[in-house]
């Protein structure tokens, strides 16, 4: 009998879970997690429904939570593998079909192996027209990081190491979202640059949030004092502003969807239209002629 394979181990999670623990009782920087809540927060608004059971899946902050209570909703019950009321693995999570009616994640499923698992876990756990909200790191952050440290060790070394996680492309998140089984699905992006000194200041933020290079087939050696000087040089020739800082891109994608209900708006049949395209494009002069 053959087994099947399961999804491929992207990265090490076993390894985030430390880092994020470490990170959050070290008081990691949270500029991330402050905005992204209050782009939650100003989407819950926007929604004129109760939620009487919600759940916060992996976020490692508190700041979905509040941005849930903030809108007027109950407190919901935080699940990660690194804290919370419950612990539990994003990609197994140990809820009953049905059991929520808002399930939000903030900057975490960008860590899962298998990203369309999660979703489609997500979506069983939500009962009839309950909502997901999700937000992920996206493809284009910090693609100055990873050009630098690219060609720093490319002219080094001879070759370049994975240094810097894969993200999603929003392109493919509203794919995902149907595959997963949700109705009305919706990706969008938040896209903004911040601005350092020196690549030093950014990867020191990067390392201070857990956010440094968690691969699986991450190269095991640190990375050279050279490679690193050399980054350097090549980040602050490429990317730097006049005033001398450099600047350095982030995307938060956004991911929402609603567990199927008979209520929602459905798309009409093929075939039901009462017009014909030629018809509908004619101006009133041509349909009177």
């Amino acid at each position: 009998m053959s087994e099947t394979a399961g999804p491929p181990k992207i990265f090490d999670r076993a390894l985030l879970r430390r880092r994020l623990r470490r990170a959050m009782s070290k008081g990691a920087p949270d500029f991330l997690m402050t905005r992204a809540a209050a782009d939650l927060l100003d989407r819950l608004l926007t929604v004129k429904r109760e939620f009487p059971r919600a759940l916060d899946l992996g976020s490692p902050t508190g700041h979905f939570a509040q941005a849930v209570v903030a809108s007027g909703r109950a407190r919901p019950l935080r699940a990660s593998g690194h804290g919370g009321d419950v612990i539990a693995d994003e990609e197994a999570p140990p809820f009953a079909p049905g059991s929520f009616d808002l399930i939000v994640s903030g900057m975490s499923l960008q860590w899962v192996n298998d990203l369309p698992g999660a979703l489609a876990q997500a979506r069983r756990m939500l009962a009839p027209d309950g909502l997901f909200l999700a937000c992920l790191a996206g493809g284009a952050s910090l693609v100055e990081l990873r050009a630098a440290l690219a060609q720093a060790e490319e002219e080094i070394t001879g070759g370049a190491s994975p240094r810097v996680s894969p993200f999603v492309d929003v392109r493919d998140m509203g794919g995902l979202l149907q595959r997963a089984g949700f109705a009305l699905p919706v990706a969008d992006v938040d896209s903004f640059t911040l601005r350092y000194e020196s690549i030093f200041g950014l990867m020191k933020d990067l390392r201070a949030m857990s956010a440094a290079n968690v691969l699986v087939k991450r190269a095991r050696k640190p990375l050279r004092r050279d490679v690193v000087a050399r980054a350097a040089q090549i980040y602050a020739e490429r990317f730097c502003d006049a005033d001398g800082r450099v600047r350095a891109s982030f995307e938060i994608v956004w991911a929402s969807g609603w567990a199927p209900h008979e209520s929602q708006q459905k798309p009409a049949k093929p075939g039901s239209a009462k017009m014909s395209l030629e018809d509908a494009m004619k101006s009133p002069r041509e349909s009177d002629a």
